[in-house]
């Protein structure tokens, strides 16, 4: 595989992560502290409720069209592939409905704010089908670019290296870029205004799309015996592939579980920064030091792997996660301990996606070889759907912890009651504990599809379509 296609794809995964980060982590706090921020409390509560639920039932909805979404990347028949046109119009169309939602709709969200929701309804739905159809081309690349497990592990980690570095230096830029914007716009020093957040969704989508055109030109398919067993798949057939495809699922439960969890946490990590401590500006701290610690996870999954095998990657991240969550439970207002405890919760964050990533990639061929066709973007396409689903209901939950909490427009951390910081603490530490354990059990009991069942399952395809040919010569 050249170097190529490896930086071709890591920059793809840099733009991809950094806009999935912007969209699920850190919208809420958009719309919690600006979008909805006048002297009628009760309104603005009302408003960021609707909004946020608005956003919760499209992606939920989106659940039954994800699956007819990979199923339609998996019939494309273009001279550029199946996967790059979606990629590249995906992009484009979300990188600019992304734009369009960190804004008030030109006042709309204060003065005519029936029309500003009917508005805001159109282009979340736009945003979210074409984002569909570029997460799904762009991850249903991965068995495309290569059949070898050894060889997916290497591409995926280099993807992962690329995504960590996008969605952490999010964590990074994100409160610098909002103040010096807001700057140029009148806001006063050190304070955030609605311009500052509209340029750094610019900033995000233009860096999504450029992601996505580099991923474009600098990747090509492998062609094969066991990639030519394809055909187009109907709707009904679409559900089929995944039902049939008992690891998929198992897999994809317990990821649900590991994600939602692991976001509803992250995305309330800034409410934590600037209602709590009282510094919001220390959270690009956090994004240094995550950014950092990404690398090198990211960098030792494959000599992990090679030692330990993947389900104890997963179940053992899981483990040390719950450490961060204790240590992080009894920092109060020490910045330097929760900064130890978001350290141990986010360290294994990367190489615990890296292990289902695998194992989802590695039941394209399991569920090849159980139903008799190879359906790529159907099967993939499990992985981000789980992700936007649980982000989408993250969102929700973080903006209804923000409201039970008191952490909406502009309080301040003495405005916060005793009470209110209890029920805060549920919602960013108890609840998702519950979350990812459950998801560790499910994987450690059920995904029995290891690296060695992949090997035997790619060698089983091989010789029965190799067979099939011979057969088929011979009656010619």
């Amino acid at each position: 595989m050249k170097v190529k296609q490896y930086l071709s794809y890591a920059l793809g995964a840099f733009g991809h992560d950094a806009f999935y980060a912007t969209l699920s982590t850190y919208f809420v706090v958009f719309i919690t502290s600006q979008l909805f921020d006048t002297s009628n409390h009760a309104n603005d509560v009302k408003m960021i409720g609707i909004v946020t639920t608005m956003v919760a039932v499209i992606r939920t909805i989106e659940i039954f069209f994800d699956p007819l979404i990979g199923g339609a990347v998996d019939n494309t028949r273009t001279r550029w592939g199946k996967f790059k046109p979606w990629l590249l119009v995906g992009a484009l169309v979300s990188s600019l409905t992304l734009m369009l939602v960190f804004t008030n709709f030109g006042g709309l969200a204060l003065n005519q704010p029936t029309l500003y929701l009917i508005l805001f309804g159109i282009v979340f739905v736009i945003l979210d089908v074409f984002y569909s159809f570029k997460d799904t081309a762009f991850w249903s690349m991965l068995p495309a670019l290569t059949v070898e497990s050894s060889q997916r592990a290497r591409l995926g980690t280099i993807a992962r290296f690329g995504s960590t570095l996008g969605a952490q230096g999010v964590a990074l830029v994100i409160m610098p870029t909002v103040t010096i914007v807001s700057g140029w716009f009148g806001g006063a020093k050190g304070e955030q205004n609605q311009m500052g957040w509209l340029g750094f969704a610019i900033l995000i989508g233009t860096v999504s799309f450029l992601g996505a055109l580099i991923t474009a030109v600098g990747t090509k398919e492998e062609d094969n015996v066991i990639r030519e067993n394809t055909e187009k798949v109907g709707i009904i057939g679409v559900f089929k592939v995944l039902v049939k495809n008992d690891q998929l699922m198992w897999t994809a439960l317990s990821y649900f579980m590991f994600a939602f969890g692991y976001v509803i946490t992250s995305s309330l990590f800034l409410f934590y920064f600037k209602y709590v401590l009282g510094n919001a500006n220390a959270f690009s701290i956090y994004g240094a030091l995550s950014a950092i610690l990404g690398i090198i996870s990211v960098i030792l999954f494959p000599f992990l792997e090679m030692l330990i095998k993947r389900k104890a990657i997963y179940v053992g991240g899981i483990a040390m996660m719950f450490i961060g969550y204790v240590i992080f439970a009894l920092a109060g207002t020490n910045l330097v301990t929760v900064l130890v405890g978001m350290s141990f919760i986010f360290f294994p964050y990367p190489m615990i996606f890296l292990a289902a990533l695998m194992t989802i990639t590695d039941s394209v061929e399991y569920g090849q070889l159980k139903i008799g066709t190879r359906n790529e973007s159907v099967t993939l396409v499990v992985r981000p759907l789980i992700d936007k689903v649980a982000a989408a209901f993250a969102t929700l939950i973080a903006s209804t912890a923000a409201v039970h909490g008191g952490m909406v427009g502009n309080a301040k951390p003495s405005d916060i009651s005793a009470g209110q910081l209890t029920i805060f603490r549920t919602y960013i530490f108890y609840a998702p504990m519950v979350l990812i354990a459950l998801g560790a059990l499910i994987y450690f009991f059920k995904v029995s599809l290891t690296e060695k069942r992949h090997e035997e399952v790619v060698k089983e395809l091989e010789q029965k379509l190799n067979a099939t040919d011979a057969e088929i010569n011979d009656i010619k």
